[in-house]
């Protein structure tokens, strides 16, 4: 609110108005002790957590880590074998493979003579 644009009427009467919240408030203190005077002044709290939300978090964030944590197999001291090797061909598989690659060479071979 600016002043200049108020008349000298509107001015008195707002100033009567804030004298008569002053008293009405110091009626309020006297009734209800000095309590009242700073419930009204206190700042309202915006967003945030609770004292006792945060306790729960930090509860419930350490009974996760400690189940983490603790799932870990203990160390063993005898090593286990090697796994064994997957995959390959057998000797059987490489014998079987090597004899149809002679007979193909055989028949190019064979080819080749008769065109001469």
């Amino acid at each position: 609110m600016s002043s200049i644009n108020l008349s000298a009427q509107q001015l008195r009467q707002a100033a009567d108005l804030k004298e008569e919240i002053s008293a009405l408030e110091n009626q309020l203190s006297q009734l209800l002790g000095s309590t009242a005077a700073t419930v009204a002044k206190a700042p309202k709290k915006i967003g945030g957590m609770s004292a006792a939300g945060r306790a729960s978090v930090a509860a419930a964030q350490k009974a996760r880590w400690a189940k983490v944590k603790g799932a870990k197999p203990a160390v063993k001291a005898v090593v286990s074998p090697a796994p064994k090797k997957k995959g390959g061909i057998s000797a059987e598989g490489r014998a079987h493979m090597a004899a149809a690659a002679k007979a193909r060479w055989a028949k190019v071979k064979a080819a080749g003579k008769k065109s001469l």
